[in-house]
């Protein structure tokens, strides 16, 4: 598992519209939670409007809308001359201010050694690290935090060999637990047809589906997959196919509208599905990732410059529980976004996580339409805070362990084991037996001190010469580490650690003074 930051930009109430506090609420080590508060300042503003001007002029949003035209004249002059004094390439300087300008904002005082730190964890464990931004000011929503830099010259944040972006919301509904899947089933679903090449959409991911096929991927380590396509069916039709739950992948071509509850998709003339509509009936067939090649999906609805709260498609299909949703900030060209699917479905079938995959695409866009392009900022990755982001378990990660249904009768040689506290007996399950606050675990403590995914204990079956053998394995998750193991020299505190579980082993979850539980063999 990477380790993850989530970041927070949130406005400060009753101190003014421009200050705001950046807040990690999910660090990889203990003392990571911290606050900072800053000032949005009229640089930002004025860096912000060129953009529009350039890259997105049909854009609504307004930040700050009494900025003197003066000063965004002094910085086009400061774009185009810098302090060297010889001309420059416009759109590449305004590129790297912005993203420059932007990452100095967020990732100032603490926040920075928070980043630096939670980087080096990752580097440490030889894997990267699952950076996630919460933007909680609907009027910042817009602007291209995918394209923060540190220094000219230096990757885009989500062009990073070491950082996996994608953008969040906390206020989500809760996700069942998810079972990883063994293939990728694509509802292909072509919408209304208005001078757009959607039949080369289909038939790209058509072909892509095609070129690895079942004996293919046994071959290659590509996933098996599968896709139906719907030419622009009604809502209704749509709505039953998808109720079928035969699907993992809801993939959307076709026009879309913004609007106050996650706008439209324009199914047929005069026949749209609202985007709260469809969020239900995702979230409820067990969809993991949405897709649109639509227009205007990651861009919240405006009313007379100012953006209306959780009202882009993204943002309204994450808050009602899908796990993952890739839109478009802006109008995406035909040809663009047919080079992004066809890398990013490649990256999905060779088994990468979806924040990974887009990276993948987002940096083949980047050779193909240059820095300077606005195509690989137009991709914009919701991940449920809950979510990490895997469809396929990759070989050479998890766990190898023998199923029990291979050999007849295997499940009544071993004992069975239990967790024991205060007179309750809990029975471990033959695979993972997760343990947390919430509800939706296996083993729920309702206590404050302990998270929302505190542990797991993992069960593995094996063969010593003839002869199956069962252990078990503690895997510590929680976010503060407050799972203990009285061992010979007392307590011992864990976190995010895995240790083998022997019979009579003592364990305490969330605090020191909360009841021991107690590991048990059967007969042991």
């Amino acid at each position: 598992m990477n380790p993850s930051l989530n970041l927070a930009i949130t406005p400060l109430v009753n101190t003014g519209p421009e200050n705001y506090a950046i807040c990690v609420f999910e660090a990889p080590y203990p003392s990571g939670h911290v606050i900072h508060d800053c000032v949005w300042h009229a640089g930002l503003t004025h860096a912000w409007q060129e953009w529009q001007q350039m890259f997105a002029p049909y854009s609504r949003i307004k930040i700050s809308p009494g900025v003197k035209p003066q000063a965004q004249n002094l910085l086009s002059q400061e774009l185009l001359f810098p302090a060297s004094g010889q001309p420059t390439n416009y759109s590449s300087r305004l590129m790297q201010y912005l993203g420059v300008s932007l990452w100095r904002w967020v990732f100032d005082g603490p926040i920075l050694g928070c980043l630096e730190r939670s980087s080096g964890i990752a580097m440490g464990q030889n894997t990267r690290l699952r950076f996630r931004l919460e933007v909680r000011d609907p009027k910042l929503i817009a602007l291209p935090w995918e394209i923060m830099q540190r220094e000219v010259g230096q990757s885009a944040i989500s062009l990073s060999q070491n950082i996996l972006f994608s953008r969040t919301i906390s206020e989500v509904e809760r996700l069942p637990r998810l079972q990883l899947d063994r293939d990728l089933k694509f509802l292909l679903v072509l919408g209304e047809d208005d001078n757009l090449k959607l039949d080369k959409e289909a038939a790209i991911l058509e072909q892509i589906l095609a070129n690895n096929s079942l004996v293919g991927n046994n071959l290659q380590g590509c996933v098996p997959c599968s896709m139906k396509t719907l030419l622009q069916p009604t809502p209704q039709q749509l709505i039953k196919e998808l109720e079928t739950k035969a699907y993992n992948i809801f993939f959307y071509a076709g026009h879309g509208l913004t609007g106050p509850d996650g706008g439209f998709l324009c199914l047929q003339a005069n026949k749209r599905l609202n985007g709260m509509e469809l969020a239900q009936v995702l979230a409820r067939t067990g969809v993991k990732l949405a897709v649109f090649n639509a227009c205007w999906g990651a861009q919240p609805d405006v009313i007379q410059g100012q953006p209306i709260p959780s009202s882009s498609l993204a943002e309204v299909l994450i808050r009602n529980g899908v796990p993952a949703v890739l839109g478009m900030r802006d109008e995406i060209a035909d040809e663009e976004c047919h080079n992004f699917i066809q890398v990013f479905v490649q990256a999905l079938q060779r088994r990468m996580p979806i924040d990974q995959a887009v990276a993948q695409a987002r940096q083949y866009l980047l050779t193909v339409y240059r820095f300077n392009q606005l195509p690989w900022t137009l991709p914009v990755l919701y991940l449920h805070p809950e979510f990490d982001g895997e469809l396929i378990k990759n070989y050479d990660e998890g766990i190898t362990e023998l199923p029990e249904t291979s050999i007849p009768g295997l499940a009544s040689l071993f004992p069975t084991a239990f967790l024991r506290s205060a007179g309750i007996v809990y029975v471990l399950q033959n695979g993972i037996t997760r343990i947390g606050r919430t509800a939706d675990n296996d083993i729920v403590i309702p206590e404050p001190s302990v998270s929302r995914r505190q542990a797991e204990i993992i069960c593995r079956n094996s063969f010593t010469g003839n002869t199956p053998v069962r252990v078990y394995y503690l895997q510590e998750k929680s976010t503060y580490g407050t799972t203990w193991i009285l061992n010979q020299n007392g307590w011992q505190q864990i976190h995010r650690q895995e240790v083998p579980l022997e019979p009579g082993m003592q364990l305490k979850f969330g605090s020191m003074k909360s009841h021991p539980w107690e590991f048990i063999i059967e007969n042991s």
